[in-house]
């Protein structure tokens, strides 16, 4: 049996950050990882595997600029599917040899196989090879998510698809229906739209993404419809089911994905991903034996230091709930190793940014418009166009747009919400500005590299204060 000051379950970007600072703090410290690679599912099924696909996409998507015809694009869509596959797993690859030597060079032990509690300082390790007993002072829970994956769903990694199983896919599908509006959905049906793929988006609610700004999620909306996308809004899928393909259908596998509607429509397509929420993968941990317990959706209720309620045992990560982002689970991880051993930290800040990966990109800091709304606070709005700026005609990106919110008093920045080429990167020096308190005034006057979508919060701040003047 061997022991150590902290024993990290999961090695992704929560497990990851807890291990390398405690290990910067002169501890001893392990990670168990279930899979054969480190990283978690952040580098293995979720955001490096999802965002390398939609960048291997968006370059073949530039192809159907020089095919005649879009049965010429639909062939080499196909051929070159193998391609977006190897592309995927060549930055897969480098990004888990970049987490494993990180963790290595820290001197930190990494074990494969399934952990599970024996008593609150011990963990059994189950791998292929042998059972491993491993103490630990401390105890820290980074396993993530999984899909939600519901009974009486036939999900067989072809022609029904969880979000993990659309990496493994060995050919892009002629069509796809999409259950599920969320970031993850979105993101998907937007991806494969833009491959040339025939897609139906399914979302119960009215819109996309509610928690974004409206007026990005309209312009979203418009864009996919126009790029061919069929959304059914306000509608629920009441069964999923693997029928033969219909004659004349245009398949990969032979068969087809059938869903029925509420509403009592029958769609019909190639394939079907369902993105239906995700739940804690906190099943094989016997969490019992360490005096703990998940929720209905398997997550680890934790307080303001990422305790849970035995002291010595942390969690952090999407397996603790919102906000479930890969760069927020980093600090977190952090901050909990700090609190375990005593050295003095700042909580996180609370000023966020979102990035969501759909095609085109979305993202966002601060107050939205429908909370300034509500909490009545006067704002005003500053807006940018691509098409105004020399960077979106130099790109050939003239669909985007940033809005800036902008109090209509002291004309500090509220908010920032960004839609096109760029965005999350862009909306960083929003995050700024609000973190220091800017005010629109600062980008009037300020000068940025020309030409540079950057400009965008020159011409919003100007948009803005125009309107407040009346002019």
């Amino acid at each position: 049996m061997k022991r150590y000051d902290l024993c990290v379950i999961g090695s992704g970007p929560a497990g990851q950050h807890a291990a390398i600072q405690a290990a910067k703090l002169g501890k001893r410290v392990c990670v168990v990882e279930k899979r054969h690679a480190v990283g978690g599912v952040a580098v293995n099924t979720g955001t490096i595997p999802s965002k390398a696909l939609r960048e291997a996409i968006l370059n073949v998507g530039n192809l159907s600029i020089a095919c005649p015809t879009q049965a010429d694009f639909a062939s080499v869509r196909t051929a070159l599917f193998s391609s977006l596959r190897r592309s995927c797993s060549r930055v897969i690859g480098n990004e888990i040899e970049t987490v494993e030597t990180n963790l290595r060079k820290n001197n930190i032990d990494i074990y494969h196989g399934v952990a599970s509690f024996r008593d609150p300082h011990t963990l059994v390790i189950n791998s292929e090879m042998e059972e491993i007993v491993l103490q630990g002072d401390y105890v820290f829970i980074a396993v993530g998510t999984e899909p939600a994956l519901p009974k009486g769903i036939g999900f067989d990694g072809k022609t029904i698809l969880s979000s993990d199983d659309i990496q493994s896919m060995t050919a892009a599908p002629h069509s796809l229906i999409v259950v599920g509006g969320g970031v993850i959905g979105t993101e998907y049906a937007t991806m494969m739209q833009t491959l040339g793929v025939k897609v139906t988006l399914i979302e119960g609610r009215s819109r996309l993404l509610e928690f974004v700004d409206a007026e990005l999620i309209e312009a979203l909306q418009y864009h996919s419809r126009q790029m061919g996308m069929t959304l059914r809004l306000g509608e629920k899928v009441t069964k999923i089911s693997v029928i033969d393909a219909v004659p004349g259908a245009r398949t990969v596998n032979g068969t087809m994905a059938e869903a029925e509607l509420e509403s009592g429509k029958t769609l019909r397509a190639d394939a079907l991903l369902y993105c239906i929420g995700r739940q804690g993968a906190t099943k094989e941990l016997g969490l019992e034996n360490a005096g703990l317990t998940a929720d209905n959706r398997g997550r680890i209720e934790v307080n303001e230091h990422y305790q849970s309620s035995a002291p010595h045992i942390y969690a952090a990560g999407d397996v603790v709930g919102f906000p479930a982002l890969a760069s927020t689970s980093y600090e977190q991880g952090r901050l909990s190793a700090c609190h375990m051993f005593g050295v003095p930290c700042e909580t996180m800040s609370k000023l966020l940014p979102y990035g969501i990966y759909s095609v085109p990109e979305i993202s966002m800091v601060g107050w939205t418009e429908e909370q300034l709304t509500d909490e009545a606070i006067p704002y005003e709005s500053g807006v940018a166009s691509y098409g105004e700026i020399a960077r979106g005609h130099l790109l050939g990106e003239e669909f985007g747009m940033l809005k800036m919110l902008i109090h209509q008093e002291s004309h500090v920045v509220l908010g920032v919400h960004a839609i096109g080429a760029g965005a999350t990167e862009l909306i960083h020096i929003g995050q700024t500005a609000i973190a220091f308190k800017a005010t629109a005034e600062y980008f009037v006057n300020a000068v940025f590299n020309y030409p540079t979508l950057a400009e965008c919060y020159k011409v919003a701040a100007m948009n803005g204060m125009n309107k407040l003047k009346g002019v």
